[in-house]
């Protein structure tokens, strides 16, 4: 049974604070765990494959404070292990490391359609199980950044499986690659408890464009521009724990306090980020990924999903940060500058984007 004691804001170890010589700053993130800690939060999250998180957690709050006062989260990363092996031996490493004895939440990390497999042939599966019997971990489940399609194949053939991590935020909401509410309606067909991470989509969503932010403040000067983000994604039915990956403790003071005693957002501040939302697209391309542009593409643009990151960049993210996501898209496929000027993709488009143009624009800007 999932422990039913915690409050919804969990502190996500990946980006901790840093001193000078970019080694973590152990006493500011052991401030930042005490107020976490004294404002009745539980949940921490680090993993394997964040440098130095694991180690900076045993001094700031597995050495600190009792045991049973916190939940510890690590992950096990395919990827990072060359064999099945050494993937199976991460959990002993993240034990030493955290000094913890054992692991209350662990996740199998970051599966996608392109990884999946790698940890059905490693036996993953399983092995979570073992763990569970061996008193290691207490609860397993994964983090997911994958399709729809293949999440409900996870979660139909692994019923098991306690929890699933997602990325879910306003802007992804809609978004034909994240696909967060498809994801997240997965879940709660499964019902599943929810993790949420990037619920301010790695810090786009702390600091949107200026209307937004305009929009924000008219409704509530006093309230940080983050706190819109978490709590829209904390309201939402089956939301167990949203991740936040707080930097420094301005940070945390500021989340933690309108966590604290939080009931959930108002009927009115849910059209507000309808609206906000509405802001962040409004340079966007109105695509609505039905792909029917692709299906007679000579050189096989996927279209949908290159005007997605083209999107990110209308949105406010850095475009080096969208190329890469860019470059993941079109892997194996056209990109932008292959197209022909066909016209074919146009012919069928039915919200009639002048998709050649906006290609080349694509083009200038990445390729």
């Amino acid at each position: 049974m999932i422990d039913q004691d915690i409050k919804k804001l969990g502190f996500g170890l990946m980006r901790l604070p840093k001193k000078k010589d970019n080694s973590i700053d152990i006493e500011e993130t052991s401030k930042m765990v005490d107020l976490f800690l004294s404002r009745g939060f539980k949940y921490f999250d680090t993993a394997y494959v964040y440098p130095g998180s694991e180690e900076a957690i045993r001094k700031a709050l597995v050495e600190r404070h009792p045991r049973n006062s916190f939940y510890l989260t690590s992950k096990l990363h395919a990827g990072a292990a060359k064999s099945e092996e050494e993937a199976k031996n991460e959990i002993y490493v993240s034990l030493e490391r955290t000094g913890a004895g054992y692991l209350d939440y662990y996740l199998l990390h970051a599966l996608m359609d392109d990884n999946y497999q790698q940890y059905e042939d490693y036996h993953l599966w399983d092995y979570v199980k073992e763990l569970k019997e061996k008193g290691l971990i207490r609860h397993y489940g994964f983090s997911f950044h994958g399709t729809p399609k293949l999440l409900d194949e996870i979660l139909s053939k692994h019923p098991d499986v306690e929890f699933v991590q997602l990325q879910l935020n306003y802007a992804d909401w809609e978004d034909v690659n994240v696909q967060s509410r498809l994801n997240y309606e997965i879940a709660r067909k499964h019902h599943k408890p929810i993790i949420v991470m990037e619920p301010v989509k790695g810090g786009i969503l702390a600091n949107p464009p200026k209307e937004v932010q305009e929009l924000f403040r008219a409704e509530e000067p006093d309230r940080s521009i983050p706190s819109w983000a978490i709590r829209w994604i904390a309201s939402k039915p089956g939301v167990m724990v949203v991740l936040s990956g707080m930097s420094n403790y301005q940070q945390m003071e500021d989340n933690s306090s309108y966590m604290e005693h939080f009931e959930g957002m108002s009927e009115k501040e849910e059209k507000i980020v309808e609206k906000a939302t509405t802001l962040l697209f409004k340079d966007a391309i109105p695509c609505t990924a039905c792909h029917y542009c692709t299906e007679g593409c000579p050189m096989n643009i996927p279209i949908p999903e290159i005007f997605s990151c083209y999107n990110m960049v209308k949105m406010g993210v850095d475009p080096e940060d969208a190329k890469f996501y860019y470059e993941r898209r079109i892997k194996g496929k056209g990109k932008a500058s292959d197209c022909l000027h066909c016209g074919q993709c146009e012919g069928m488009c039915p919200q009639h984007i002048e998709i050649i143009s906006k290609l080349e624009e694509i083009s200038a800007l990445f390729d």
